[in-house]
């Protein structure tokens, strides 16, 4: 376990119980569901008990063990993982020993391949092989319902399992800062004979008079934060160029050569100075500077928000959940994020103006996913060989070598997708946070969002889309009413293509991310070249943590994809099925002994992950009644009832589920600690680093922004 580790460990145990005992508990198999829902034959008796016996001890074994390491975190990432595990496992159990069989065994002309030009083998094994119209479409029909209620029986017995564990997580007895405070914002002008702190102080003692303890007045921070970065960053060069000069005394001369270093742009112009008398002269220089400019700022740059302090769980949670003006638009408060995820600078921003930056936000990111749209079909189009050898004569000799013609073919278009995406996350990200959100784990969740929408529109649909739309483009000009037939007919066409992007995902991006080649030669060449001190080399090796913004929505991509070829082209669902194992294997791994948490949320992430999954069903629900009803089959309309379910799952989840993930149950917040809280301490946690005194004797400047209960007590 590393420095890291040990202090997350601490801070998110009962979270990390949350997390580790879910993870199996969402399959949720029991030991004879087989045998109550799929009624073996005698032609796959045999088969059936095999896969009954495997989920069984599939299911004990990895209840056992989640058990066991339950004070060790999991992510919600791993989650996902095993719960759409179980909906592929449980689908395919159905789907590829019976649609399999259907559709091989119909020796009519095929009317839709699953490959773009000619037709091959792959295709006797999808929907597209079957005759219009033909009865055999009914086991089609009637498996799409069978993913749909896998998917509605395992995502509702997630929820509620999630809500227990949600709970048991924040009943625990351990002293959390973040859960005996809220955070106010909007806050109205103060009258001129008060100041912001006694404004604030007056107004919730006077509706909590038993249990207020304290308020911190959030400020304007960007001054004094670049003064206290400017000296951190002089106070870690000093211990850089003092280990530089304690190693020259080791390896040269006894007396050691002193480090020296240019003053100009990036060390290469200036005036040459001896590094470590330059670096003590500017630490001195700043350290009154600091001490100035924290009083400046606590007394003059108070704002529009506050940080409130109980001495009880359960007043807090009743605060954080209350309307405590007539007007939403001021004193609203929320639950008080981990004092490590705060987004200062957002805390301040007004009711309308962040509302204003919603839209804003959301206007911008439907004009980025609609122009990537272009782009991206281009790049599903031009990067086939045969449209290489068209534009770019000059690589024909290279395309048509054999061995490098077969894996140009299969991956060429998938990895210039890859390749594309990359560059998306971190702008979506800025834009989540420039919404006016007041924590990193709620910007993240935006932004997965976000990143989650864009690749199902531009990614699935758009490259579905974009390709039927560059192969079919003249007979659209001649014949404009049949662009819907067109399209909905060349939608297995890209089936060969997301099969071999799952499979690429997993291969290489499991390989990957199970080496850790890249963070390793990394780590390795700062360590040679850059790291001279020991906390440097800390900071080279620390490998963060999982990556939700990317990660989650890289998965409900693959989630996407299955779901909706799952019926026209079974045989995908094996591969969905392997991505999602070898993301149990590698993630828990990964999550166990490498990643390090940067915050806590007690599970906030899975409510939008339950309803993104519910929205690549919807997806897929949607995708098969226009392919079946492209297939001339008569009784297409028994699946519109599915959407419609769909919907009302949704609907009642969020009405059933939803709020506990939004504020703290007051039977929750009730539960006695194992000790008295220290408030003081809670207190503390919250002052930014840049605001923290360094000696107690200088705790008088904090006066004005901080408020007190007794001067023995407060921090001031």
């Amino acid at each position: 376990m590393d420095w890291n580790q040990e202090i997350c460990l601490k801070s998110t145990k009962e979270a990390q119980i949350l997390s580790s005992e879910m993870l199996f508990c969402v399959v949720g198999i029991p030991n004879g569901f087989l045998h109550k829902h799929v009624v073996p034959t005698r032609h796959f008796a045999l088969w059936a008990f095999h896969v009954h016996f495997l989920l069984g001890w599939f299911h004990y074994s990895t209840m056992n063990l989640s058990f066991q390491e339950k004070n060790l975190h999991i992510s919600c990432s791993e989650i996902a993982n095993v719960a759409v595990l179980g909906i592929f496992v449980l689908s395919g159990i159905v789907l590829l020993p019976v649609l399999l069989p259907v559709a091989a065994t119909d020796t009519t002309k095929p009317t839709n391949g699953t490959s773009k030009g000619s037709f091959n083998d792959l295709d006797k094994l999808s929907m597209g092989h079957v005759e219009e119209g033909s009865s055999r479409l009914w086991a089609f029909l009637l498996a799409t319902y069978w993913v749909s209620f896998v998917a509605y029986y395992l995502l509702w017995k997630a929820y509620h399992h999630v809500s227990d564990l949600r709970a048991a997580a924040l009943m625990s007895p351990e002293v959390r800062g973040e859960q005996f405070a809220i955070l106010v914002r909007d806050i109205p002008p103060p009258t001129e004979d008060q100041t912001r702190k006694e404004q604030v102080d007056t107004y919730f003692k006077t509706i909590y008079p038993d249990t207020f303890y304290r308020s911190m007045v959030v400020t304007d921070n960007q001054e004094v934060n670049k003064i206290w970065e400017d000296l951190e960053g002089y106070k870690k060069k000093l211990v850089r160029a003092e280990a530089i000069y304690a190693e020259s005394k080791k390896t040269g001369k006894p007396e050691g050569i002193r480090p020296t270093h240019k003053t100009g742009f990036l060390g290469l112009i200036g005036n040459k100075v001896d590094s470590i008398e330059f670096y003590n002269e500017k630490i001195n220089e700043l350290i009154p500077k600091l001490e100035a400019e924290q009083k400046v700022t606590l007394r003059e740059k108070q704002q529009s928000a506050a940080l409130v302090f109980f001495s009880s769980r359960v007043t807090a949670a009743t605060a954080a959940q209350s309307l405590h003006a007539k007007m939403v638009d001021t004193w609203t408060a929320m639950d008080a994020p981990e004092p490590r995820q705060m987004i200062w600078p957002n805390l301040p921003k007004k009711f309308y103006e962040r509302v204003i930056r919603q839209y804003v936000v959301y206007a911008i990111v439907a004009l980025t996913i609609f122009f990537y749209m272009i782009p991206i079909a281009f790049v599903s189009a031009f990067t086939t060989l045969e449209n290489l050898r068209k534009y770019l004569p000059f690589l024909k000799a290279i395309v048509d070598i054999a061995a490098l013609k077969t894996v140009l073919e299969a991956y060429l278009p998938q990895l210039a997708l890859i390749i594309f995406l990359a560059l998306l996350p971190k702008l979506l990200l800025f834009l989540s946070k420039a919404e006016g959100i007041p924590s990193e784990s709620h910007a993240a969740r935006a932004a997965s969002g976000k990143y989650f929408y864009f690749t199902v529109l531009n990614v699935f649909i758009g490259v579905t889309l974009g390709g039927a739309l560059f192969d079919s483009f003249k007979q659209i000009q001649k014949k404009p009413n049949s662009a819907v037939n067109l399209l909905a007919t060349s939608l297995p066409a890209s089936a060969t293509f997301f099969l071999t992007f799952v499979a690429l995902k997993f291969f290489v991006g499991y390989g990957l991310e199970l080496s850790r080649i890249v963070p390793l030669i990394i780590f390795h060449l700062k360590r040679k070249y850059l790291c001279k001190t020991e906390d440097e080399v800390k900071a080279a090796w620390t490998p963060g943590d999982l990556g939700f913004t990317t990660r989650i929505p890289g998965d409900l991509l693959i989630v996407t994809i299955v779901l909706c070829y799952s019926v026209i082209a079974p045989i995908i669902i094996p591969f969905g099925a392997l991505y999602f194992s070898l993301g149990w294997l590698i993630l828990r791994n990964q999550v166990l002994k490498v990643y390090v948490p940067s915050y806590e949320s007690y599970g906030r992430m899975w409510p939008h992950i339950n309803t993104r999954v519910m929205a690549a069903l919807l997806l897929f629900q949607v995708t098969m009644c226009g392919f079946i009803g492209i297939k001339k089959f008569h009784f297409t309309p028994f699946l519109i009832p599915l959407p419609i379910l769909s919907l009302i799952f949704i609907f009642v989840c969020q009405k059933k589920f939803y709020h506990f993930f939004q504020a703290t149950a007051l039977e929750v917040a009730c539960q006695e600690l194992k000790e008295t809280p220290n408030m003081e301490q809670v207190f503390r946690s919250f002052i930014p680093p840049s605001l923290s005194a360094d000696k107690a004797a200088d705790d008088d400047q904090f006066e004005d922004a901080l408020s007190v209960v007794s001067r023995s007590q407060s921090f001031v």
